[in-house]
């Protein structure tokens, strides 16, 4: 054991003189290297250790290291040139003044930019350059008076990089705290152009908003695209979708207070990744992210944290001022001379029609800003859109720009329209086929015009629009997805567009405080709620949105329109305090996919997409593509009645034992016609109310025909009475048509009636179906209640008994009164569960109440409409629309 330990510790001890050795060694090194190698031969105490045998061959070491140090330092002047050349080509390296103002073509810029020169000993100059673009910030430091050589190096540094990207590639904003104006005055041609923008001095806020605020949408935009920088999406997809920024801020040396250094720190570190670059003189803090330091010594020479303090840089001569000026009035002319002017809408369509894929979102550009196009996205990120503008501001033009754009890129399989416009007017109808072009959009499936009074249309719209959600929502449950692309892929075969409802003046749904307005509400937020998820989208379009009451303190549908489209001069469209709307010019719009809030503004230059001709021709091309296999879109056209000829459900009637008398059109998303089936069950009756004569003889007139159609010609008999004498040539027109048909149609006098009554009253069941039609049965009335000597019953006691039994033996009652009032005379008491259904025209909403089951009744009379009720089918009147009757226009006026 003695001697294992004795050689353990001999061990040590040589490993410790070893160490002692190499220690005393790099000293002697660095002790040489100080003092230099060919100095160290006077020194006597680096002589004194040399003589040691353990150092002998530390100078030789050294000389041999210097040796080699030099002979590779030779060469370092040309690999930097080498490095130069193919990291910065073209004016991003070369020397100064040979391609200034040259209008430059690369996508890509490169990542490093020349300043100036230096030398190593006798070795000769390299280049030396900064990094920039994507890479890096720049913070430069100014000796005494030499703010003329820091704005010539920033000078020459922007034009290196303008003259080497595309035009338009690159936006250089200018800020100094010390200047309102001359802040690179040779640069200024180009703030003709989007190319540069300067700030006032004490606006830093607006500048750094700006900053903030694209770094937050670039960020979002990345994210979305599955990229952690805008310079990877670049690399990955090969397209430029945003220019670069270059943002040159002259501090002066000042104390900034802490709120906004706060701020240009936090953009700093996110800078790089959404395209930014910051250049700083004389900024007294330290940035994020990665910067490069340049420090002026005089007025040519600095050194860089590229090159380290020992290395002094000769800085490139200042540009000539003219040249300069020169220069950049040539790359603004090249610029504006790119953008090609003013843009058609030719320009939005693509080259070929329908081959986008709608399943994650639709992209449509719809307007240009300095010759780029200007995007509209409607997806799961931004489903709802809200535009607004005054009257004359471009706002119909815009959705035909839209929908022209959307229309072109995604087939009618792809995309689903349904289009709404509350104003008297028609914008949408030239989409529909009509008497001078015959042509449809055909990815439009509902249009809808002239609807400004027809509120209950916009509710049906909203209504329909609910039903699909929930259709597609079942779906996805079943398939076990979350969206609409998820549903698309599990269920390829079913039939899943997305769906865009454009609702123009949409505020009127919301004009009146009833029942309308309040299911309009709900509606309108579930579905702005949920519809997002699966392909539901809304366009809400108002000259005004400040004013609807009805969703004052209920945000939910606003919060859900994150896309923004603010006309000229349109106010509150946009975020409260973002007016960038109020001073945009004609024919142009403000797109802003986050909210309304100023950093997403983005203004576009609208093309005329309204003018004639324009938008035919797209419909043209898309109709012949798609006409074949798509329906024509169905049209609601409120300021025109309907026909009943030209009506499917009239063309469909035949003898089938079930006869159904059509009133009118139901105001619905689908064509619709609305009918009282007189079957043998009791009140089987219909009763039209009101003093409103050419409505009143339209319903009758529409469910006489229509009854007769289901009929064999002598199957069913009628009975008519017309005491209104301004009626009675219309009735005998009716009559005259009815014995053309076949069937037996018999006019009966006022005198007449109660005789004919009381042998109708005794019919008993299974004879001849008889319909009686009685036309203002209230003049009627003092006829029919005078009783003959010797008879039991009156004429009116004898129309009680038809109407209360008449059904069940096969006679059904159409009768017209012109007030609730007579109609309850002609009824008596507890009479009124023998009218089953009613059509009332211009009467109050106050007075039908015992008519409707005690149901609250709001109606408020128009022209051309009526309120329907089918106890045995309705749980609230609905309102119709009166078909035309043939000869209307020569007819009976309104009679009191």
């Amino acid at each position: 054991m003695r001697q294992q330990i004795g050689l353990v510790l001999g061990s040590a001890q040589a490993a410790r003189e070893a160490a002692e050795t190499d220690l005393a060694r790099l000293e002697l090194e660095q002790r040489i290297v100080r003092a230099g190698i060919d100095q160290a031969g006077a020194d006597e105490q680096v002589l004194e250790q040399l003589r040691h045998p353990a150092m002998a061959g530390v100078r030789k070491w050294l000389e041999t290291v210097r040796a080699q140090f030099y002979a590779e330092a030779a060469t370092v002047p040309r690999r930097l040139r080498e490095l130069v050349a193919e990291t910065a080509p073209g004016p991003a390296g070369r020397p100064p003044g040979d391609w200034l103002g040259t209008v430059g073509n690369a996508k890509h810029p490169p990542a490093l930019w020349r300043i100036g020169s230096s030398t190593m000993d006798s070795n000769g100059p390299f280049d030396v350059v900064v990094p920039l673009l994507d890479e890096s910030h720049l913070s430069i430091t100014s000796a005494p008076k030499t703010r003329d050589r820091v704005d010539a190096l920033i000078e020459n540094l922007l034009m290196r990089v303008l003259s080497t990207v595309e035009p338009g590639a690159v936006r250089i904003h200018l800020w100094d705290v010390g200047q309102l104006t001359a802040v690179l005055p040779n640069l200024y041609p180009l703030s003709r152009t989007s190319a540069l923008n300067t700030y006032d001095p004490t606006r830093l806020d607006d500048l750094l908003d700006e900053l903030a605020g694209h770094i937050r949408r670039i960020h979002e935009q990345t994210m979305k695209s599955g990229y952690t920088s805008l310079r990877a999406m670049r690399l990955a997809d090969g397209h430029r979708r945003e220019p670069w920024r270059i943002a040159v801020l002259y501090g002066n040396g000042d104390t900034w207070s802490p709120e906004p250094l706060r701020a240009l720190k936090r953009i700093a570190t996110g800078a790089h990744a959404a395209g930014i670059s910051l250049i700083t003189v004389d900024l007294p803090t330290v940035l994020g992210g990665s910067v490069e330091n340049i420090r002026l010594l005089d007025e040519s020479h600095a050194v860089t944290s590229m090159t380290g303090p020992e290395l002094i840089v000769d800085l490139d001569p200042p540009l000539p001022a003219g040249q300069v000026a020169g220069a950049a009035n040539r790359l603004a002319q090249a610029l504006i001379e790119k953008q090609g002017g003013p843009r058609s809408f030719a320009d939005l369509l693509p080259p070929e029609l329908g081959q986008g894929n709608s399943a994650e979102e639709l992209r449509a550009p719809v307007g240009f800003y300095e010759g780029d196009p200007v995007e509209v996205v409607i997806g799961d990120h931004s489903p709802h859109a809200l535009i607004g503008g005054p009257s004359g501001s471009g706002k119909t033009n815009f959705l035909y720009a839209l929908l022209g754009s959307l229309a072109a890129r995604y087939p009618p399989g792809e995309l689903a329209l349904y289009l709404l416009d509350f104003k008297e007017g028609v914008s949408f109808a030239g989409l529909a086929p009509g008497r001078k072009d015959a042509t449809w959009l055909p990815h439009a499936k509902l249009i809808g015009v002239n609807v400004n009074t027809d509120r209950e249309f916009g509710l049906a719209l909203l209504r329909f629009l609910a039903d699909e959600l929930r259709r597609r929502s079942t779906a996805a449950k079943e398939h076990e997805v979350t969206n609409l692309a998820g549903l698309r892929q599990e269920d390829p075969e079913g039939h899943w567009p997305r769906i865009v409802a454009v609702i123009d003046e949409f505020q009127y749904l919301f004009a009146g405080r009833d029942g309308v307005t309040n299911q309009a509400t709900a509606l309108l937020e579930d579905i702005a709620r949920r519809g997002r998820a699966q392909g539901i989208h809304l366009i809400l379009a108002s000259q005004d949105v400040a004013g609807i009451e009805a969703f004052w303190g209920k945000p939910a549908v606003f919060e859900q329109c994150t896309l923004r489209i603010a006309m000229p001069k349109a106010r509150r469209v946009l975020a409260e305090t973002n007016n960038a709307a109020v001073g945009a010019p004609k024919w142009h719009a403000v797109i802003n996919h986050d909210s309304g809030v100023a950093h997403g503004n983005q203004l576009a230059h609208v093309p005329d997409a309204s003018s004639k001709d324009v938008f035919p021709a797209l419909q043209a091309r898309l109709w012949n593509a798609y006409a074949v296999e798509h329906d024509r879109p169905r049209l609601f056209d409120g300021a025109h009645s309907p026909v009943l000829e030209q009506v499917s459900a009239f063309a469909e009637l035949k003898p089938d034992g079930h006869p159904r008398a059509l009133l009118g059109q139901s105001i619905d998303v689908r064509e619709a016609a609305c009918g009282v089936e007189l079957s043998p069950s009791p009140g089987r009756n219909l009763a039209v109310l009101g003093t409103s004569a050419a409505e009143a003889l339209s319903i009758m007139d529409a469910a006489t025909r229509s009854l007769a159609r289901q009929y064999e010609p002598g199957g069913v008999e009628f009975v008519v009475n017309c005491p209104v004498e301004r009626c009675v040539h219309a009735v005998r027109e009716l009559v005259d048509g009815l014995c053309a048909a076949g069937h037996r149609a018999v006019l009966v006098s006022d005198a007449d009636l109660g005789a004919r009554l009381t042998e109708i009253a005794a019919q008993p069941a299974g004879q001849t179906p008889r319909v009686l039609l009685l036309y203002g049965v209230d003049a009627a009335l003092p006829a029919l209640e005078a009783k003959k000597p010797g008879e039991p019953k009156s004429g009116l006691d004898q129309l009680r008994v038809v109407l209360k039994h008449g059904p069940g033996n096969g006679v059904h009652t159409l009768g017209w009164w012109r007030s609730t009032a007579r109609l309850k005379d002609t009824l008596g008491f507890g009479g009124t569960d023998d009218i089953g259904a009613w059509a009332a025209l211009d009467v109050q909403g106050a007075e039908l109440g015992p008519f409707a089951a005690g149901i609250v009744v709001h109606w408020s009379p128009r022209p051309g409409r009526a309120l329907f009720f089918d106890r045995s089918t309705h749980s609230a009147p609905e309102v119709i629309i009166p078909f035309l009757r043939p000869d209307r226009e020569h007819g009976v006026h309104d009679v009191a």
